[in-house]
């Protein structure tokens, strides 16, 4: 579904991803792990077009992407969720859902919404509320479901794990693996909490200093303590 080759890009004059290559087959969920700096959430910002490509190939469906706009990308079936629960603190939860499908033509946009919701009860009662006023839990909840409101191929999340309690990592993490086993939706993961990712990844990418340093299956780094702490030294 997704192919990234040779990528290099950055921010500015400052080189980040040097030649970078990864595949991500379709259904699969996959995390990229690595140290701080490693150029991991800039893979997720290439593909949605946020940062450009300087040279090398992103494709998708078999389309090179390189040179979209994120809200093309959307069209396409891409979608991203930053990190950090990035939700309009100011609005209701329903209008940030409708952020989320402002390309859906109005009469698709209710309706999908309805059926987002169901799949986050939290959310269910509380259209209406500001989004200021949820827990950290609940707004992750949110920016997940308004990544899933325009029905995308791929969805993106960085750190979705960042400053939540254990017990809602868990949560958080439970409800990942849904959305990918009752919608198919492909999942490309940024993640600092490993071994639960590892849990729930079919492959795993680590990134070292821009480039990857390992690319295999998560059952190959949960064996192997020595390799996956070498992977972070």
């Amino acid at each position: 579904m997704l192919e990234i080759r040779e990528l290099d890009t950055g921010y500015g004059k400052k080189q980040v991803l040097f030649g970078l290559s990864m595949e991500v087959r379709k259904g699969d969920i996959v995390a990229i792990i690595g140290p701080n700096g490693a150029g991991k959430s800039t893979v997720l910002k290439a593909v949605c077009g946020l940062i450009p490509t300087w040279s090398g190939t992103i494709s998708f469906d078999g389309t090179a992407t390189n040179g979209s706009t994120p809200a093309r990308n959307v069209a396409r079936g891409i979608t991203f969720a930053p990190q950090g629960n990035r939700v309009f603190t100011d609005l209701t939860v329903m209008e940030n859902l409708e952020i989320g499908g402002f390309q859906l033509p109005r009469k698709e946009l209710r309706p999908r919404i309805d059926r987002v919701v169901e799949m986050f009860p939290v959310l269910k009662d509380r259209r209406r509320q500001d989004a200021g006023d949820l827990s950290g839990g609940e707004q992750q909840m949110l920016a997940l479901a308004r990544a899933l409101v325009p029905k995308p191929k791929l969805l993106m999340l960085d750190e979705p794990s960042l400053g939540l309690s254990p017990n809602l990592v868990r949560s958080v993490f439970e409800k990942i693996t849904e959305i990918n086993q009752d919608t198919g939706v492909t999942i490309v993961i940024v993640e600092q909490k490993v071994r639960e990712v590892l849990g729930i990844c079919n492959r795993v990418y680590s990134l070292k200093l821009g480039k990857v340093s390992f690319d295999g299956t998560s059952k190959e780094l949960r064996d192997d303590r020595a390799k996956l702490k070498g992977l972070f030294l």
